[in-house]
Parts: C-alpha cells; structure tokens; sequence
C-alpha cells in the first residue's frame, strides 16, 4: 500500500473524529500512513501494532485514527517528550521504525502570522492568509515527497509487554473501585491512589 493512496480519505476522517483541520493533525495521519506503508501491515484490530508516541499533540489523533493504536488497546504509549516523533512495531516480527516530522526544521512559514491571528491583532486579510497558508502547510505535509516532510528510521525497541487486565477492588477510604495493582496502603486499609498522600524527602 502506498502511503498517498488513501491519504485524502483518511484524512476526512481524521478531521471527523479530531473536531477540526490543522498541521499537527496532518503530522499524525501522514506518519501513521508511512508507518502502515514501510511496515507492510494493516490497521490495527487488536495490540499486534503498538505506536510509542514522544507527544500529546494533536496528531496523537491523527495516529489513532489512521493506525488503530490506541490508549484503551493498550497498544498506544505516550513518552512526555515533546517531539512529533512517533516509533511503530509489530510484535510478530519486531519490526519498528521511528519517523519524525519536519526534522530539523523549527521554523514554519506562517509562524509570525498565527501569533497575530491567535492574539486577535490580525486583520481580516491576514486572517484569511492564515487560513490558506495553513491549508497549503496540511496538503504539503500530506502530499509531498517523504525526504521534504519528515525522516524515517528503522529502530530497534524494546516492546511493552501486552496489557493486562486485573481485578477491581473497593477503596476502603473513598468506596470506588480501583484497578488492584494501583492500591497502596494508609492507616492499615487498602486505598486507590486518589486517596493516598505520597511521602518524599525530595528525591
């Protein structure tokens, strides 16, 4: 499957369920797209794919949308980096690779106009630019050459072991289940984390 063959339609989708069109949402749906393509694998119906993510961004939606890794699967991880860098594998045959877009490139052409625009010190005209030039950014990043839009590594990761499910168990403080493994002990009595207060010396 080439990457641009169903760019166009997973896009509209990824806008559907995002709530709105905008660059980072484009960074997830065209990273995802390379990732199915040099993985030669499908959408993910279970946690056979896994997609680490290195931020909390809007194209974190993107990625969902178009690979099927997600939060509830457990085959989404987030690693608070804040890099649009995304690493996918498969855990049939470990294959991974990391692509990370607009690499090496901080400035965006419309970077001086979106603080005006976001600001409310923009015209109607330079709000209108905005918009195309915005809309230019998205079909660059969704249609152009791989080399112009980000870089695509073959890695070697580690894979998280599979999600668990385990038993609920009540609070004894608060009476709310909690997952079991994420209880402490306060006072004597079982507590979900809500309820227990940390104890650190600062380190």
């Amino acid at each position: 499957m080439k990457a641009v063959e169903n760019i166009n339609e997973l896009w509209q989708k990824a806008v559907e369920f995002h709530g709105h069109a905008c660059p980072g949402l484009a960074y997830g749906v065209r990273a995802g797209a390379l990732a199915l393509e040099k993985l030669m694998y499908g959408r993910a119906a279970d946690e056979e794919l896994i997609a680490i993510v290195e931020t909390d961004s809007c194209s974190v939606d993107g990625i969902q949308v178009v690979t099927g890794c997600t939060l509830g699967k457990g085959n989404l991880i987030f690693k608070d980096l804040g890099k649009s860098a995304f690493t996918f594998a498969l855990r049939n045959n470990g294959k991974s690779v990391r692509i990370v877009m607009d690499a090496g490139n901080a400035h965006r052409p419309d970077d001086e106009l979106r603080e005006k625009v976001m600001t409310g010190r923009a015209s109607a005209e330079e709000k209108q630019l905005f918009k195309e030039m915005k809309e230019n950014r998205i079909r660059h990043i969704l249609e152009a050459p791989e080399g112009e839009v980000c870089t695509v590594q073959w890695v070697d990761v580690k894979l998280p072991e599979k999600a668990q499910i385990f038993k609920s168990i009540p609070c004894e403080a608060c009476g709310e289940l909690f997952m079991e493994p994420r209880g402490r002990i306060k006072d004597g009595k079982i507590v979900c984390l809500s309820c227990f207060s940390e104890y650190t010396r600062g380190w």
